[in-house]
């Protein structure tokens, strides 16, 4: 295929999705799909909710425009798939929206298009699950009539530094044509430039283990965390001071969540065991993050308890609610167990995030969010998210917020240790 001849449909217009349909669009005409029609007509008005890109970046996108009507994907001879892939209730790959993707694209696949995935999976399912659903639904044959392709995206929503074009990006096809189509394209709006790998497999696994390797780095030193709490050894002491040495890794305490760090690694074990194969460190590492919200729970309560403050009837504030700092993404966030953990105590918790959307947080969890935290009402505050806002609240007006007797909890090390501020 010619890249001077294409034309780019990006599918699902997320934190992956739009970053890349607005990169492709500078050059490329393209279009960017989702089934959301909300979504759609916000970024027609040039409104991006999820607050990654501007009015400005998205009227950047000179060749492209938004659609969520099928029929237009006819047009169209590159496919770039950015759904998201989740896991279910009991932790197992739910690639019901890859799928569903598939479908969509083979009814208007043609010789020699291409498909590329950006979409988390396990390593082996672009061909496994997605090449059979594209040919049964075409008609067309993979190297035959039609090819594919493997980028895996690194997009970190909320973070300004590390964008689309300044992120080294991993490249594969299914044969070495389409291998070498894909990196030229990726090469022509990725500054950083990119990294060929020899097969999608491969590809796919690199993905998988950059987010397995942070979430087991942070379920050692929430580990650790656990031991130095009850040692009376404060964490962040010990790791400033083994930081000290060249070679000691940054990682910090803390909630897992999320739509990567959280769910990535569930989708290489799945494939582990699929395989004959029991993943004990990794699944070990999983257990211990997933704990971490309801654990912090407890440490609250025991805190305010040794404050002689009637753990019933409590006021609370969780300051956070997203699963990272500065972003409204609540996906997969893990202070709703928290939360949950401190109303099976029956205390009263409050929830404050100025990213978040209320009806958003109601829709997902059940929850409301408060435009205002009350001055003087709490017997406990909890800061979960590094917000700048909060670090720019100063933990004297946070404290404000609280009762005479009260209790600090920093999650997240946004203060130093002081009287009533507690830490994991």
């Amino acid at each position: 295929m010619d890249i001077n001849n294409i034309k780019i449909a990006v599918i699902g217009l997320g934190y992956v999705g739009l970053p890349l349909m607005v990169e492709f669009a500078k050059k490329y005409p393209t279009l960017g799909f989702d089934i959301n029609s909300e979504r759609i007509n916000q970024l027609r008005d040039g409104m991006d909710l999820m607050k990654d890109l501007s009015k400005s970046e998205l009227q950047a996108a000179v060749l492209g425009s938004f659609s969520l009507d099928p029929d237009e994907l006819k047009d169209y001879n590159v496919y770039v798939i950015t759904v998201p892939t989740p896991v279910d209730k009991n932790n197992r790959p739910d690639l019901t929206a890859l799928e569903n993707t598939c479908q969509l694209v083979g009814k208007v696949l043609s010789e020699n298009d291409i498909v590329i995935y950006e979409s988390t999976v396990f390593p082996g399912a672009t061909e496994e699950v997605c090449v059979p659903i594209l040919e049964q639904f075409s008609g067309l044959k993979l190297n035959e009539s039609f090819y594919v392709g493997y980028s895996p995206e690194r997009i970190n929503p909320g973070d300004k530094k590390h964008r689309l074009s300044s992120v080294i990006k991993v490249t594969s096809g299914s044969n070495e044509d389409a291998a070498d189509f894909v990196d030229s394209l990726y090469q022509s709006i990725i500054e950083a430039g990119t990294h060929p790998a020899s097969s999608i497999k491969v590809a796919e696994a690199s993905k998988v283990i950059e987010n397995t390797q942070r979430d087991l780095n942070i379920a050692l030193v929430n580990e650790f965390s656990i031991i130095f709490h009850r040692l009376g050894i404060d964490t962040e002491e010990v790791l400033e001071a083994a930081g000290t040495k060249w070679n000691f890794l940054p990682f910090r305490p803390g909630l897992v969540g999320g739509h990567c760090i959280g769910v990535d690694p569930y989708y290489l074990t799945y494939k582990a065991q699929e395989i004959g194969y029991h993943p004990e460190v990794i699944l070990a590492g999983r257990r211990i993050n997933d704990e971490m919200g309801k654990y912090i729970s407890q440490r609250v309560v025991k805190e305010i308890t040794q404050k002689r403050i009637h753990v019933v009837d409590a006021n609370i504030l969780i300051m956070g609610l997203t699963f990272k700092e500065d972003c409204p993404d609540i996906r997969n966030t893990r202070v709703v167990e928290m939360a949950k953990g401190l109303e099976e105590y029956q205390a009263n918790v409050d929830v404050y995030d100025p990213w978040v959307e209320a009806k958003n947080a109601k829709q997902e969890y059940g929850l409301d969010i408060l435009s205002t935290p009350q001055p003087s009402k709490y017997d406990a505050v909890i800061i979960a998210v590094a917000h700048d806002c909060f670090k720019k609240m100063g933990v004297e007006n946070i404290r404000n917020l609280c009762k005479e007797n009260h209790v600090i909890f920093d999650v997240k090390y946004l203060f130093p240790l002081t009287e009533n501020l507690k830490r994991l």
